[in-house]
This record gives structure tokens, C-alpha cells and sequence, in this order.
């Protein structure tokens, strides 16, 4: 099975691509195969049009928050959600967010969705610092456009298959909350290429075997870029890879998800949520 990890961005450029990695699973061994990189949408989008079998994890959040999408009268379907989406513009999206927060009280302007507790995801509402509502906006109509299957929230094309990873939530797992990447080519030191190679070096010698059932075999490499776009693209595969084995084979995504928020494909998500 070919397994893919997608380490995203709301503005692709060539200083900043979207990351693509690529694996093949063989039984419960997920092998790295190479980078693609991606510096505007129109490579992106062709790449998700590229014929199947495959799986993918994408770093970005799959839905808002259902309080936040019945407050501003969006559709409460995610197909018609995603189609929505598509028809506003990017200034026109973020003045909705905008709109909504101001006036509320601290707290309570920016909502996660309901199996977030725990994960340390932001609020998909987020547009400033890592603008994980920027990374929706621009990549969840894209998932629709392509006819990818969505489990759990869009029924699609049965070879090519979307989930939400978090890599960030698996890197904590295994390293605690060290810093380990920067765009910021200035902050690259030491202490984080440090953490970086742990990261790798205990996905290789088998630190995943209990909980995700894999054995992973990547090059040393890929821990060497600051910005640890590879190497969270190598971890976006593997939560993909957990839910191929051990998610997807039950049917549709989770039993027990809401069908607007969605879900991270990852063990500690899942099980959190008793589903």
C-alpha cells in the first residue's frame, strides 16, 4: 500500500513548499521512498489527482468546530461545509473569523472541536502564528475538488484515501515538548537538530512497534532540515498508516465522530474519545 504524509502550508513557496512524503506499507513495515515538494497549488493538486491505491495524512485541521460553524451559518454537512468554503475568498474567510471573535470574551473567541482536549492542537479558528485556519481554508476545498475519499466525512474515491494527521502530537509522544524545528533559519540550533534526530532515531528503532504496530525504516537525512518539514511529513505517514491498519478496515473512519468536526488519525486521539 502506498502511504503518504503531507506537511502543509497556506502559502506555498519555493522557501516553503508543501512536503509530500512518500512510503509503501508492506505488512507492518512502513518504508520512506522520497520527498516530493511543492511551491504553489497547482503541483499540490495534481499530486492528489494522481491515481491510487494510496493513503494520506494531512497536517492541517479537516473542520471547524460545530459551535463555531452553526454560530456563523455555515452548512452543517462537510460536504457542503468543504463546497462553502471554496466559494469565499481568503480576505473574505478571515473577516468572518475576525468578526466572530470580536466582542467575546477572552476564552471563548477561538473553539477547538470536541476530540481536541488533551491533543495540543490550536483552534482551527487560529489565523495568526501557526494559522492553522488558513491551512483549512486553503486545503480542506482541495480535498473536496480532488473527489478524495474522506472517511467519516465525505464519501469519495475508495482508492485514494484522506485522513487528518498531527504529527506534532506524535513528535510530544516521543520527545516531550522540546523544540524541534524553526522556520526561522536564524533559530536553528543545536538543541533542536538534537531533538530532530531523536525523533527519527526512535521511530526507526522501534519506540512505535507497541502502539502503532509499525516498524518504520527512513533515512538518516531527514532529520537534518531546520524546518522539520520532512520529517513531519515521515510522521503524518505513519498516523496514516496507523488507521489503514487499524481504523479504516472497520468501515467509515471511527465509530462515535462527529461528522462536521472529524478526526485525527492517531491511537491517543482515538481511544481518548473511547471510540
Amino acid at each position: 500500500m502506498q502511504v503518504l504524509g503531507v506537511d502543509f502550508t497556506s502559502r506555498p513557496t519555493t522557501r516553503k513548499p508543501i512536503t509530500w512524503a512518500r512510503c509503501h506499507l508492506a505488512g507492518d513495515v512502513l518504508r520512506f521512498d522520497g520527498l516530493d515538494r511543492f511551491a504553489d497549488f497547482a503541483g499540490f493538486e495534481a499530486a492528489l489527482r494522481r491515481p491510487g491505491p494510496w493513503v494520506a495524512g494531512f497536517d492541517f485541521p479537516f473542520g471547524h468546530a460545530r459551535r463555531f460553524v452553526e454560530a456563523v451559518g455555515w452548512p452543517a454537512a462537510w460536504p457542503a461545509y468543504a463546497d462553502h468554503l471554496g466559494g469565499l475568498t481568503r480576505d473574505g474567510y478571515r473577516a468572518i473569523l475576525e468578526s466572530y471573535k470580536a466582542g467575546r470574551a477572552y476564552g471563548d473567541r477561538e473553539h477547538p472541536r470536541g476530540f481536541e482536549a488533551g491533543t495540543g492542537a490550536a483552534s482551527p479558528q487560529k489565523l495568526y502564528g501557526v494559522p492553522v485556519g488558513l491551512m483549512l481554508f486553503e486545503g480542506v476545498p482541495r480535498l473536496r475538488r480532488a473527489g478524495v475519499d474522506v472517511p467519516g466525512l465525505c464519501a469519495g474515491d475508495a482508492g485514494r484515501v484522506a485522513v487528518e494527521a498531527y504529527p506534532g502530537m506524535l513528535a510530544r509522544r516521543l520527545i516531550g515538548r522540546r523544540s524541534y524545528k524553526s522556520d526561522d533559519r536564524g533559530r536553528a540550533t543545536a538543541a533542536r537538530a538534537a531533538a530532530r534526530q531523536d525523533i527519527l532515531d526512535l521511530v526507526r528503532a522501534g519506540a512505535l512497534r507497541t502502539e502503532y504496530g509499525l516498524t518504520v525504516q527512513a533515512p538518516d537525512w531527514l532529520a537534518d532540515a531546520p524546518d522539520g518539514d520532512g520529517l513531519d511529513a515521515l510522521l503524518g505517514a505513519v498516523q496514516a498508516a496507523w488507521a489503514w491498519q487499524s481504523v479504516l478496515p472497520q468501515g467509515a473512519g471511527p465509530a462515535g465522530i462527529d461528522a462536521l468536526e472529524g478526526w485525527i488519525a492517531d491511537p491517543q486521539c482515538v481511544r481518548r474519545r473511547g471510540v
